[in-house]
């Protein structure tokens, strides 16, 4: 008997692993170190700005500045909890509560039909794409905006501290510079594999719809729509997991500054 070839198991960040799953891909294992990949990012301004920070003598550290304490740890947490709750509770991505309405039985017996109420319409019958790609780019937005303004911040504190940690905090914001574009290019991306994802999810229900609407057993029950709600269910999950990668470097500063 022949067996569908298993796929490798991916490691890496959530969010990759979640989006080769969604999208039904085999993603290799990447076999190029850290340092191979980051050369092939960097632009020879981004390597001398990066070359600058590891080398040059480190920033003079500020008398007076404002020191790392419990305000900004708690600043960092109320960020994460406010983007995470505008996943959630999206209108868009919240799961219809009117998806039991749509509920109906393929083949009623015909001495039934008298007894059954008219069935409303199935919600979001026929829904645009558009509208999910316009809402995840709109909380990606959100992301970039909040995550930038902690590093600032964080990078601030860490300048106050020792010369050793003002340097960190220049690396980090050359890196920011440098990478910044092709993280933007890299996660911009994922709307459109979202967007296979939304077309398979729909084109399976209207195939299980068929067939069921093709069978002879009147017990086989079908609910018009309910692929929407899986589709919002995932698409919450891989902005969660974005989320994750965006606060890495946020995580990275706090971890300096608790460490100092």
């Amino acid at each position: 008997m022949l067996q569908a070839p298993q796929r490798t198991a991916l490691s890496g960040p959530a969010l990759i692993r979640l989006l080769a799953r969604l999208a039904d891909v085999d993603v290799p294992e990447s076999r190029q170190s850290l340092s191979d990949r980051l050369s092939q990012w960097l632009g020879w301004t981004d390597a001398i700005a990066l070359s600058s920070a590891l080398n040059g003598a480190p920033p003079a550290v500020p008398a007076g500045a404002r020191r790392f304490g419990r305000a900004e740890e708690d600043e960092c947490a109320r960020v994460r909890v406010s983007l995470t709750k505008s996943v959630a509770s999206d209108s868009v991505l919240v799961a219809s509560k009117r998806r039991g309405l749509a509920h109906m039985q393929i083949h009623q017996p015909p001495n039934a039909q008298a007894h059954m109420p008219s069935q409303p319409a199935p919600a979001d019958a026929a829904p645009d794409y558009a509208v999910f790609r316009q809402r995840y780019q709109a909380l990606q937005q959100s992301m970039e905006t909040a995550v930038g303004t902690l590093r600032v911040r964080l990078r601030s504190l860490l300048a106050a501290k020792t010369p050793a940690l003002a340097r960190l905090a220049v690396l980090d914001a050359v890196m920011e510079r440098a990478l910044g574009e092709r993280e933007r290019n890299l996660l911009g991306s994922v709307p459109g594999l979202l967007a296979g994802h939304f077309e398979r999810l729909r084109a399976a229900e209207q195939a299980a719809l068929a067939a069921a609407a093709a069978s002879e057993d009147d017990t086989v029950a079908v609910t018009p729509g309910a692929w929407l709600d899986v589709f919002r269910k995932d698409m919450q999950s891989v902005l969660l997991a974005e989320l994750d990668v965006r606060f890495q470097p946020v995580e990275g500063l706090l971890a300096a500054l608790r460490t100092s």
